[in-house]
């Protein structure tokens, strides 16, 4: 881990997610950036196994950003007032990208599937035995998740990638909250608050027919 990386903590990060929703438990878009700014420090802080990922998350949270801080920036305040907004104006991309392809949907849709990733890769760091094979885990992970978005070349290529990844004791030592023991135990209390916020964002797209924007 380099230095850039000292003082962090996981907890910190997924228990900020507990701050993306508010008492309507609408996803706040402000803090879902920063939370998600944890995310990539601690996937940056494994080296580059996972910067495939962390590369185009970091794209997809600049393009957010600038959103927030433009013009319209009170229809981005969450992702509820976010979807009505584009869709009552005709900014988002439906069948075929074409004037949109920076639309704030189909932005955030590439993050909550990198969210539903990584969410089930730790949940398998969790739960999995000492001996468990993190290139497994991972690919597992993948397989359920991003796998479907992506061509089969990318696809080879990451798995692949996978079987160079650390030992399980190695992940959870990373995730700097103590011995490996007390990381699963962190896991258990904080990974809820990412699911929380996975399954309200999931019900909306599923509601307004998102989750297959090109």
């Amino acid at each position: 881990m380099d230095d850039s990386e000292t003082g962090f903590n996981l907890k910190v990060v997924l228990v900020s997610f507990k701050q993306c929703l508010d008492e309507k438990e609408e996803v706040l878009l402000d803090p879902y950036i920063a939370s998600w700014k944890g995310l990539v420090r601690f996937l940056n802080s494994l080296g580059t196994i996972f910067s495939f990922i962390s590369k185009d998350v970091v794209s997809k949270l600049q393009i957010m950003e600038r959103l927030r801080g433009g013009p319209q920036s009170e229809h981005y305040r969450s992702l509820q007032t976010m979807v009505a907004y584009e869709l009552s104006n005709q900014l988002v991309d439906l069948e075929h990208r074409s004037h949109h392809p920076e639309s704030g949907c189909r932005t955030v849709l590439r993050l909550h599937r990198a969210l539903r990733w990584l969410q089930l890769f730790l949940e398998g760091l969790r739960t999995s035995p000492e001996d468990a094979r993190t290139s497994v885990l991972c690919t597992d992970s993948y397989n359920a998740s991003l796998a479907a978005y992506h061509p089969w070349i990318v696809r080879r290529t990451v798995t692949v990638a996978f079987y160079a990844l650390p030992t399980r004791k190695v992940f959870l030592e990373t995730m700097n909250v103590g011995p490996p023991e007390q990381a699963v135990q962190m896991l258990g209390e904080a990974l809820p608050f990412i699911e929380r916020v996975y399954n309200v964002s999931q019900k909306l797209y599923a509601e307004h027919s998102l989750l297959d924007l090109p």
